[in-house]
């Protein structure tokens, strides 16, 4: 039987599942997930104590939303950018990370209840950390994203018949800048 996980916002009115593993458990240090994270006024239950933001690494077919859709919001940290995080518009709980044409969504670790996160199997994009020596050696830190990453992500896209899903949601949200 595959393990299904449910997962909710803040406020319970999103709800998604995803079931089976994940292609992969990341912590991604690029500043793009720290300046999202500022924007969206979300620093806590986005970044880690190293200024990392937690993914589990799930195929679009994957992931089904269950209810709130229609909380859903995009946020883009410039126009026209292709990468998107989502958000939950009810308590401002991010729910996924999408880049554009990608048959995989990032989907927030703060999403898992306590303690039941998967650990990461890496952590990504370090070389855009001001202090990356001090990272933990618990798991691979590699200054950008590996081979190895990339060969997961395509052996995903693969059994996915190379199928990109389409995930839509309830148009763009825009954070307040400032306070």
């Amino acid at each position: 039987m595959t393990k299904a996980t449910h997962l909710c916002c803040t406020c319970g009115k999103v709800e998604i599942e995803t079931v089976g593993t994940p292609i992969i458990s990341a912590a991604c240090c690029c500043n793009s997930c720290r300046t999202a994270a500022a924007r969206l006024h979300a620093e806590s239950q986005i970044l880690g104590p190293f200024g990392e933001t937690r993914f589990e690494l799930y195929r679009k077919d994957r992931v089904r939303f269950l209810r709130g859709v229609d909380q859903l919001q995009d946020f883009h940290l410039q126009a026209g950018a292709k990468t998107r995080r989502v958000i939950a518009t009810c308590c401002n709980t991010p729910i996924f990370l999408e880049f554009g044409g990608a048959h995989w969504l990032n989907v927030y670790g703060g999403l898992w209840p306590a303690g039941s996160l998967p650990p990461p199997a890496l952590r990504t994009m370090t070389s855009d950390l001001a202090y990356a020596s001090l990272l933990p050696t618990d798991v691979p830190n590699h200054k950008r994203q590996s081979a190895s990453f990339f060969a997961k992500l395509f052996a995903a896209w693969i059994a996915m018949g190379f199928r990109t899903p389409e995930v839509p949601v309830n148009g763009e949200f825009h954070a307040k800048v400032g306070g």
